[in-house]
């Protein structure tokens, strides 16, 4: 893994009658690592895949992959590049032997050269017990992971994959996860689409958040976090202190807490209080407690600070579990 980007965008514009898909979009990716790219729906995530993967020409702007311009040799970039959309590709009338020594054929690999390939890639993705089954007969997950392996074909240097795991369940969404890590292994550089907030935390080195046609924040999924900082959770043995337990908080912190039943929440700049000094405080305010803990913030909550929470995008259970709890209130 290197700091070289093997692909940069520069100020991609593009138009779509009076819809502006992309207003601006930078982006640059270190070669052998997995950029993962969130926004809204409508963010331009799909649209700024498609100019980099030569499928759409942007208005303005200039779109490097691998070293080549996008507009000017899409040829090249072409052939060091592989696409698994949202949508499993593959024809099920034939077998996964059959669909990849297909495509070989339509990257122009010799007969031999496709048959041997398609074999490589079935040993090695676990596909070669049902490899000679019509893919009609194959599992969700191993359509999309058949889809995949198709996009390898010609070995490419960077892999574009939109929404890899849509309506996937969760073991067959970890063996895509596994392939995707063993492909960056052996120095394939990863572009990812997700609505899933919990894959990207995994599976990226790095984040840009796109909204409105145009990044809004870059870095690792623990600086993203970080950025918003942390937060210390109270949880009240007697509800009836929660006065007594918030004027504290609020002379350690300088802020005072939201009040949720009987859970007090506080944001936290990195390092600010410690939790023993907290305990003891609210022991000498006479508060007894049940629970005092300093809480990491989740990719969702990034994602709804930078966003804002008029989309209900990310596909989580945490985020469907907060909008069921009741709207916190602050303590004063």
């Amino acid at each position: 893994m290197t700091d070289e980007p093997i692909v940069v965008a520069e100020a991609l514009r593009k138009r779509y009658g009076d819809t502006q898909a992309l207003d601006g979009l930078d982006l640059a990716v270190p070669a052998g690592t997995v950029c993962g790219i969130l926004g809204p729906n409508g963010a331009g995530k799909t649209t700024g895949v498609r100019i980099l993967a030569t499928l759409a020409d942007a208005d303005s702007g200039s779109a490097r992959v691998a070293g080549f311009d996008v507009a000017g040799r899409p040829d090249q970039v072409r052939a060091r590049i592989g696409l698994a959309g949202q949508y499993a590709a593959v024809d099920e009338k034939l077998t996964g032997r059959g669909n990849l020594r297909m495509f070989g054929r339509l990257y122009h690999l010799s007969r031999r050269a496709a048959r041997a390939r398609a074999d490589e890639l079935l040993d090695r993705f676990d596909l070669a017990d049902a490899a000679d089954r019509p893919v009609s007969g194959y599992s969700g997950g191993m359509r999309r992971r058949l889809d995949l392996v198709a996009s390898l074909i010609l070995r490419p240097q960077v892999l574009f994959l939109d929404e890899p795991t849509t309506g996937l369940d969760p073991r067959s969404r970890g063996e895509i996860w596994d392939s995707i890590r063993e492909l960056v292994a052996d120095g394939t550089t990863v572009l990812l689409t997700t609505q899933y907030l919990d894959e990207a935390d995994r599976l990226a080195d790095n984040i840009a958040v796109v909204d409105h046609g145009r990044v809004i924040a870059t870095g690792t999924p623990d600086g993203l976090k970080a950025s918003i900082g942390d937060r210390l959770d109270v949880v009240l043995a007697d509800p009836a202190t929660a006065g007594a337990a918030a004027d504290t908080l609020h002379t350690l912190t300088g802020t005072y807490p939201a009040l949720d039943g009987a859970r007090l929440t506080v944001p936290l700049a990195a390092g600010t209080v410690r939790l023993a000094d907290v305990v003891r405080e609210l022991d000498r305010a006479g508060v007894t407690t049940a629970d005092v803990a300093v809480r990491r913030p989740t990719l969702d909550e990034v994602f709804l600070r930078l966003t804002g929470d008029r989309t209900r995008d990310p596909i989580t259970a945490a985020e469907q579990t907060s909008a069921e709890q009741p709207r916190e209130e602050a303590v004063r």
